[in-house]
């Protein structure tokens, strides 16, 4: 679905469009006060103090689901198509967070306004530098700079309502690029210095590319002229300061000046192409990558079923990845890229049961290439760690390597050389170190390295393990072993192929159209297909066991599944409108279902402490209606005793049972109630008593008092 006009996501914008009775209402909810008297009218009054509200740039005071469905709208872009209306909307709507309208064939479309978005802290598994991310960690300075320039005047305050222009175009790849053609040629001379060497610059960097004599030091080392190249490129939103003293090229910028790039780097390439294009390579044995959606769907149903306990923001615990690798028979590296990028995703919250909104919403279909996209984007993979997973490290600790630079360079080999061929790796290595970003993306990985303590990686070994490890595991390459013996000179090591799924997914084109159906093998084994919504697959799973997780997924509905979930509260019903939501129910499953859902009688639950035999009818009838005994048991009791009720020990009933001369024993000995010491005379009425021993005289001497007078 395309976006909406960028106008229509302004938040003074939608609040125009309300009615004024509801505008009011908001305006009463959020303790905004409307002036006739001031020179803006009543919704821009309301959304200065809306943007205020701490719930966005906080979303921990929001409840879980709320809070997931406000990234999910972030990364849809602020706007979001619903078959209907999820409940998490209810506590954002209420403080005017996310507005609700209709859209075409009767869905409803949920909208984000771009004055939250910016406010919106960073989570795990956005990019690190998009320019979301790196704009809600920038400091006011940067962005009244940013939003100055793009309003055309002064921005005042609040900051969020003044960020929208600048957001709506630096969220468009049509209006950066015509920003980009736009610019002086000494700016885009050091734009494209610095997309050369890496996308990241220190400052010392950037003064020596943009030329500048004048060096003002400060206490974190120099800093830019705010007169500068440099500052007219940050101040468009093209080159953001990160602290303390770098300067990063976003995501979305990068990306249009890459693409401008591509044709002087065609020459050098041109070699290694057609080396690989001349050539035919067949590997001796091969290992295809298969479809990553069951495995990922299978780990999120299986987190459920164990209730193991995943903190947010923190790693998956390595004991619970090992159990899992175990038992579906997959290597623990494998199963750890899919749990981070499953929970980066959303597949593992609570949210993810609705199929009313992302990701529950999305057919099994897309999930390769969700899977895909979020690996893409770095924050919560990052293979030039010793420990890839991203969410392992302290909040602290997450500094991004340019990772994402080489796996571009991986993709683009792939792309260019692996069209239904195998390409030798040592092409692909050849690939990445002729790369005009290779010097750049060295030089950043060794200054990274220093930051993070560990030794400073290749690009050439990142690139291996992108090739060889993180693409086969997500499906999108083939690996085998070389076609030549291993005592050779000129071994070219594995080769690799990008699988019918890869070139798909790298070229936008993955569609549910020819995604198949789920069904049923036998009586009790359902086979789900790729047409099934994840929300409704992941919602089977208290009455469901996990089989076979191949390239299909397999689930077990039996008898003894059913029974467990009818035992704990779950309406037969319920579990049959699951069920049908995927594949047509077999006769056996109906026929249990509908025997489980006949009830044959009823009972009533009576709770009570214990129960009291008595075989003699006149000291039961005794013990139920005298008044000193009549409230320790329930009435009616079944023959043979009396059901002592709730509340009532065996203490009190033993008392009041002997002072009508009855004795109640327990386990063959006679209960002998406790009784409480009487108050010495010495003590007055209500004075409390100490529960501490009385100190040696010798120690600490009591002094004598005087007689209290009577009278």
């Amino acid at each position: 679905m395309a976006n909406p006009p960028d106008s229509q996501t302004r938040l003074a914008t939608i609040l125009r469009a309300l009615p004024a009775g509801e505008l009011r209402a908001l305006a009463t909810r959020v303790g905004a006060g409307i002036d006739p008297n001031k020179r803006v009218d009543a919704p821009v009054q309301v959304a200065r103090v809306l943007v205020g509200l701490p719930e966005v740039r906080e979303p921990w005071r929001l409840p879980l689901a709320s809070a997931q469905l406000l990234r999910r709208l972030s990364e849809s872009g602020g706007c979001l198509v619903v078959a209907s209306v999820p409940p998490a909307l209810e506590p954002l709507a209420a403080r005017g967070i996310v507005y609700a309208r209709s859209s075409e064939k009767g869905k409803i479309e949920l909208v984000l306004p771009a004055a939250f978005q910016v406010q919106l802290p960073p989570w795990e598994g956005e990019d690190p530098r998009s320019i979301r991310a790196l704009m809600a960690q920038a400091s006011n300075e940067t962005l009244t700079a940013i939003a100055t320039h793009y309003l055309g005047k002064p921005a005042t305050a609040p900051l969020a309502i003044a960020l929208e222009p600048a957001w709506e175009l630096l969220n468009s790849p049509e209006r950066i690029a015509s920003e980009v053609a736009g610019l002086a040629s000494v700016e885009k001379r050091l734009l494209e210095a610095i997309e050369l060497e890496g996308g990241e610059v220190e400052t010392e960097e950037l003064l020596d590319l943009e030329r500048e004599p004048l060096r003002i030091r400060g206490a974190m080392g120099p800093t830019p002229s705010r007169r500068g190249v440099g500052f007219a490129l940050e101040r468009r939103g093209m080159l953001m300061p990160v602290h303390p003293n770098r300067h990063v090229i976003p995501t979305e910028v990068s990306a249009v000046i890459g693409e401008a790039r591509a044709s002087k780097r065609e020459g050098k390439r041109a070699q290694i192409r057609a080396f690989v294009l001349d050539s035919e390579h067949e590997p001796r044995r091969a290992r295809f990558a298969i479809d990553p959606a069951p495995l990922a769907i299978s780990l999120a149903l299986a987190a459920r079923e164990t209730g193991a306990e995943v903190r947010e923001g923190a790693g998956t615990p390595r004991s619970l990845v090992q159990r899992l690798a175990q038992r579906f028979g997959r290597e623990p590296e494998a199963v750890a890229l899919m749990i981070a990028l499953s929970r980066a995703l959303g597949l593992w919250d609570a949210s993810a049961l609705s199929k009313s909104v992302p990701p529950g919403s999305h057919p099994i279909a897309h999930l390769p290439s969700l899977l895909f996209a979020t690996w893409r984007k770095g924050g919560a993979w990052d293979e030039a760690r010793a420990e890839p997973e991203v969410l392992r490290l302290p909040v602290d600790s997450r500094d991004p390597s340019p990772v994402g630079v080489i796996r571009e360079v991986v993709l683009d080999a792939l792309t260019e050389l692996g069209e239904g061929r195998w390409v030798p790796w040592e092409a692909m290595a050849d690939y990445v170190r002729t790369d005009s970003r290779a010097p750049g993306v060295t030089r950043l990985l060794r200054k990274w390295a220093g930051r993070a303590g560990i030794e400073a990686p290749s690009p050439t070994d990142i690139a291996r393990r992108i090739t060889l490890e993180s693409l086969p595991n997500l499906g999108l390459v083939d690996v085998g072993e070389s076609d030549q013996d291993d005592d050779q000179e000129n071994d070219l090591g594995p080769l690799v192929r990008l699988t019918p799924r890869g070139r798909a997914i790298l070229a936008g084109k993955t569609s549910a159209a020819d995604a198949t159906a789920s069904t049923f093998l036998d009586a009790h084994t359902l086979q789900v297909g790729t047409a099934a919504h994840m929300g409704a697959v992941l919602a089977l799973y208290p009455f469901i066991e996990i089989g076979k997780v191949g390239d299909y997924l397999e689930i077990l509905v039996s008898p003894s599944t059913l029974s467990r979930a009818v035992s704990l509260g779950l309406d037969s019903g319920l579990i049959r409108a699951s069920i049908e939501s995927i594949a047509p129910l077999p006769d056996g499953i109906s026929r249990t279902l509908e025997q489980m859902s006949v009830v044959v009688g009823q009972v009533s639950f009576v709770s009570a402490s214990a129960f009291l035999w008595c075989d003699n009818p006149d000291i039961r009838e005794m013990l139920r209606t005298r008044r000193q005994t009549a409230d320790l048991f329930l009435d009616p009791s079944p023959p043979g005793g009396l059901i002592v009720a709730p509340g009532k020990d065996v203490d009190t009933v033993a008392r009041r049972c002997r002072a009508l001369g009855i004795e109640v024993t327990c386990d063959g000995q006679v209960v002998r109630a406790r009784s409480t010491v009487p108050p010495r005379k010495s003590e007055r009425p209500g004075r409390r008593m100490s529960t501490h021993p009385p100190a040696p005289a010798a120690q600490s001497p009591v002094p004598k008092r005087r007689p209290t007078p009577i009278g």
